[in-house]
């Protein structure tokens, strides 16, 4: 569900015509040579009313798919539906879509279309608009709005050119000084390419946007080969600016350079000046690019949906077809699990941003994938990062203007991309989507910045001298990303090194990424093989896998679960060895045999001693859901502008924070990704329930009373449910008139109460909000909900609040006296120690999605309550409350979808009844194959791929004389005094060493001068002079 480059579903469609006033003053400020800019975007999609997409098995001509469709809905009256005859390039050439409008009330079932065998499915049509807002400064920016002032601001910066540049500027003080390349060609050194001969000629590369003008004055005459409207609008320009500057950071040639001035241009103009788009318009300019044998596609755009199978069906298609697709990863930053659809796709290159002192902007997404979550975990994102902040690119009609975001980095890869293609056209036959990617990371160079981490940066910064270096020797190969686990390199390995692993801890697993530049297809011969070292104790760890049975296209995926064995309950240290697999594709050419790779991936964990019961908690993943496939709604009702919940409720991302200050209160959290009924409750202290969408097993419910009643304690932190507030953030579209309603609230609170029911506790249905003071702390409660329901003899922490609901539906402002906010319970069983139970109504303290103020202070102390039996102060003096009686519990929202995404409820009959309770895995263990080899103490080396040449492929010559350094102009910029901009000033690393070698080699200079002018100055001795020499070389004599 959802278009792939939508952001989040908004409450208002923001389509409205631009006036020819606006017009004229908008393209002044494009076409102005400006300071740098922050472009923030944002989009929004929508079901286009009673328009289908109906997808074939493949590629037929317009009569043939015409009568397949007749075939397929035989029966159905010729009134009541039509093809939607599409006025593009494409509608001359066969394709695989069609799309259809409905024109009768009462539609057909349209399942009737899917039975036809030509047909592989049918899915609604979507229409997409993109808002586009120029800010000159990051003070324009307020991340919490409120009901009664909304505007077009929001937390999360655009996907495609965003946020700029991040500094405060209300402080003062003395100026920073701050070079700034004027041409970021010059920034990764484009020009030695050019002075080797190699400028794009040959390379098509394409530029899916705004559309670009045939005589801009930065684009050499005859290099813009084609520009297609795949849009409704009779124009081919481009009227807002922003297809001009990505085109222009690609194959510029004056003023703003561009990598790759040379190259065959191909512009795809697939957003109109209002800012539409729709998916038939994409998936016809794909197929379009396809037939035209487009070499590298920039696609500066992307969104959270990875669910929307036609996109992303057309993105493998586009990679298998050799198309090499860069992608933005996003600006979402700096949440985790903010990444952006198509960028975090294997066969996608995916770029993060920078900024030119080598630090992480902060704009820029992070990783994990959340694809494989619940069960699973998220692989490496972002593959590399380059400059994205403050890049200078072409303004619309000529001159150059600054602009910041990963979609700024994303046509910097892009450029060097094609550029570096154009330098290996003699070896075509080995470049393709994965050996490009290949070659990317294999090069990168990690950031100076040792903080930063494997989901922050991925492999690190493009190097596209030492990419040209790789390429000029790549031999056909896989490989692995990443190509090692070290669970003990710290930061980069975050979060794997940030845990040890320990006997009867849940096992971790390791997402890697298979890149196969043998062929778009492949398989891994046999099964993965663990090899641990006998004199690195790697007896201990058990291996599990899981793995693609096909590489297709380009690439597949290795999981490894790792554990630690019964043999190491009470040991301490680090345990090491390999898993190895070989991977096969077909021969290629003249070749007679298949195409094979041996791969080792080199595998390193810390092993501690079993921690005590009270340190274990248990994090529920099992029951959260997250948008896609379906619309759930934000916990915090104020951010109006970002509805959508959709980073996976993980740990490892939007509550990293909230994990980082329980490993440093000395807990050890484990991830539960099955149901209630499949973990040992007596190893744990605490199950933490936070914000679930998901429904419960009866099952579970009855095993969780069980294990409460024999010594598990729970906390659970909720979020609102209203129904009567879900149907007001339901969003109607004036123009396909569809609405869209929430398949729950912030929470599933009718499921909770379920689950506690049998413990005498229940959430009510009220939507609560502000601040107040618990334990000398400020806590900011934000669209939380209350406790309706609690044994008597347990405390309850009341407070007068803001009826946030009532808000919503009629439109003031009521206090809301005495709610209920937090309970703790003990619950009691005669001959047994009975657990405790915590009850807290907003978790929007502990996320850092919609974070205002953290309370992991109160985390803290309800697990002192929960693990430890411990009340802090502010719990044990309170008076006793009792709650009215409850009139009415949350009840479940009449014709609600969640059916149709829940693991837990199906639907039958029109309602919704439990599942069969799955199976609790079981992993299988690998049998281990024992090596006796001593392994390296530092497992990360630059990954160095297979050559065709015997010798290190970063001995390749570059020509580099006096003549060919590269002039790096600068500008330098002032920034306001004293302003904290978080941007030490520092140089990378690569540089660093040249400089110290050289200031050493003077210093030993200075001191012969210095010797040899005393001894000038003395009357002559013997041997003094030889043996002063030979003190200077060899040292003293001890």
């Amino acid at each position: 569900m959802g278009w792939t480059i939508t952001i989040a579903f908004l409450v208002v469609l923001l389509s409205k015509p631009v006036h020819s006033d606006a017009k004229q003053d908008w393209l002044q400020i494009c076409n102005m040579s400006l300071p740098t800019q922050t472009l923030r975007t944002e989009f929004t999609t929508s079901v286009v009313d009673h328009e289908y997409l109906v997808l074939f098995s493949g590629y037929y001509d317009h009569d043939t798919r015409l009568r397949y469709l007749q075939s397929a809905l035989h029966g159905v009256p010729a009134r009541a539906w039509s093809v939607v005859e599409r006025d593009n390039p494409a509608a001359l050439y066969p394709s695989d879509f069609d799309l259809i409008q409905m024109t009768e009330r009462t539609l057909p079932d349209l399942s009737i279309l899917k039975r036809h065998p030509a047909i592989r499915d049918v899915v609604p049509h979507r229409k997409v608009v993109r808002t586009l807002k120029y800010l000159h400064d990051e003070e324009d920016y307020k991340p919490y709005e409120t009901l009664e002032s909304m505007s077009k601001s929001r937390n999360r910066k655009s996907l495609s050119l965003a946020a700029a540049y991040w500094h405060s500027p209300s402080r003062r003080g003395r100026n920073l000084l701050r070079a700034i390349p004027k041409q970021i060609t010059s920034a990764l050194q484009a020009e030695i390419l050019w002075n080797m001969g190699f400028t794009g000629v040959g390379v098509r590369v394409a530029v899916f946007d705004t559309g670009l003008a045939e005589d801009h004055p930065h684009f050499k005459p005859g290099r813009i080969k084609d520009r297609t409207n795949w849009t409704h609008e009779k124009t081919l320009d481009d009227g807002l600016g922003h297809g001009t500057f990505v085109a222009g950071v690609i194959a510029s040639h004056k003023e703003c350079l561009g990598f790759a001035p040379d190259a065959d241009i191909y512009v795809f103009r697939v957003f109109t000046n209002n800012q539409v788009s729709y998916t038939s318009w994409f998936l016809d300019a794909f197929n379009y690019a396809i037939m035209k044998k487009i070499n590298v596609l920039n696609l500066s755009i992307g969104g959270p949906d990875f669910m929307d199978h036609p996109f992303v069906d057309k993105v493998w298609e586009l990679t298998a077809n050799n198309v090499i697709l860069v992608s933005a990863i996003g600006n979402d930053g700096p949440l985790y699990g903010t990444l952006n659809n198509p960028a975090d796709q294997m066969d996608v290159i995916g770029v993060g941003g920078i900024n030119f002192d080598n630090q992480i902007a902060k704009f820029s997404s992070r990783g994990m994938t959340t694809w494989e979550l619940p069960g699973g975990y998220g692989r490496v994102k972002p593959d590399i990062v380059t400059y994205g902040s403050t890049v200078r690119g072409s303004a619309l009609k000529g001159g150059c203007r600054s602009l910041s975001g990963t979609s700024v980095a994303s046509p910097v890869v892009a450029g060097a991309v094609t550029l570096l293609y154009s330098s290996v056209l003699d070896r075509e036959g080995v470049i393709n989507p994965a050996s490009m990617k290949q070659a990317l990371i294999a090069s990168a160079r990690r950031l100076p910045d040792t903080a930063v981490n494997m989901f922050e940066q991925g492999h690190g910064k493009l190097d596209l001298l030492r990419a040209y270096q790789t390429l000029r020797t790549y031999k056909p190969q896989a490989s692995l990303s990443p190509s090692y686990v070290d669970l003990t390199e710290c930061p980069y390995m975050w979060p794997y090194c940030s845990q040890p692993l320990y006997h009867g801890a849940m096992p971790i697993i390791v997402n890697v990424t298979i890149l196969n530049g043998m062929g778009v297809t492949g398989k891994i011969v046999d099964k993965p093989v663990w090899e641990p070292y006998g004199p690195h104790n790697g007896d201990y760890i058990d291996v599990s896998f899981s793995y693609s049975q096909t590489l297709w296209p380009w690439s597949g995926y290795l999981a490894v679960w790792i554990a630690v064995n019964k043999n190491a309950a009470r040991w301490e240290g680090q345990a090491q060895g390999h898993v190895t697999l070989t991977v096969q594709s077909p021969a290629q050419g003249e070749e007679t045999e298949p195409r094979v790779s041996h791969l080792k991936l080199p595998i390193r964990v810390k092993i501690i001693p079993t921690p005590p019961r009270s340190q274990r908690i248990l994090w529920d993943q099992y029951h959260n859901l997250r948008y896609p496939p379906g619309y759930f709604p934000r916990d915090n009702l104020r951010m109006k502008n970002d509805p959508l919940d959709w980073n996976g409720d993980h740990i490892h991302t939007n509550f990293k924070d909230m994990y980082q200050h329980l490993r440093s209160a000395g807990y050890f959290v484990e991830v539960l990704g099955s149901p209630f009924t499949c973990f040992d409750a007596s190893d744990y202290s605490t199950l933490l329930i936070v914000d679930p969408e998901e429904e419960y097993f009866p099952e579970e419910v009855s095993k969780l009373r069980r294990d409460v009643d024999q010594g598990l304690s729970v906390i659970v932190v909720a979020d609102w449910y209203n129904t009567t507030v879900m149907k007001k953030v339901k969003f109607y579209d004036e123009n396909t008139r569809q609405w869209w309603m929430p398949d729950t609230g912030g929470a599933n609170i009718p499921a909770v109460n379920d689950l506690l029911l049998p413990l005498g506790m229940a959430f009510s249905d009220r939507v609560i909000e502000g601040d107040f003071m618990l334990n000398d702390h400020e806590i900011n409660y934000a669209s939380g909900t209350s406790i309706a329901k609690f044994p008597q003899d347990g405390i309850l922490v009341t407070r007068t609040l803001k009826d946030q609901g009532h808000e919503v539906v009629n439109g003031d402002s009521k206090p809301a006296p005495n709610v209920a906010v937090l309970g703790l319970y003990q619950t009691s069983m005669p001959g047994l120690g009975g657990g405790r139970v915590a009850l807290y109504g907003d978790s929007n303290c502990l996320d850092n999605s919609h974070m205002k103020k953290d309370c992991f202070w109160l985390l803290s102390a309800l697990l002192e309550y929960t693990s430890h039996s411990h009340l802090i102060p502010a719990f044990t003096n309170l008076e006793p409350v009792t709650l009215p009686p409850a009139e009415e519990l949350p009840v479940r929202m009449e014709g609600n979808h969640l059916h149709r995404y829940s693991k837990v409820i199906e639907g039958h009959m029109g309602t919704a009844r439990s599942r069969p309770l799955p199976p609790c895995p079981k992993l299988v263990w690998a049998k281990p194959n024992h090596l006796n080899v001593t392994a390296a103490s530092n497992l990360y080396q630059p990954q160095k791929l297979l050559s065709v040449n015997t010798f290190d492929v970063y001995h390749v010559p570059l020509p580099i004389g006096k003549g060919d350094l590269p002039d790096i102009e600068a500008e330098v910029k002032h920034v306001p005094e004293d302003t904290d901009t978080g941007l030490p000033h520092k140089t990378e690393r690569a540089s660093v060493f040249p400089a110290l070698a050289f200031l050493g080699a003077a210093l030993v200079l200075l001191f012969m001068l210095n010797q040899l002018y005393k001894k000038r100055t003395k009357p002559k001795r013997k041997r003094p002079r030889l043996k002063n020499y030979s003190r200077l070389v060899q040292g003293p004599s001890v």
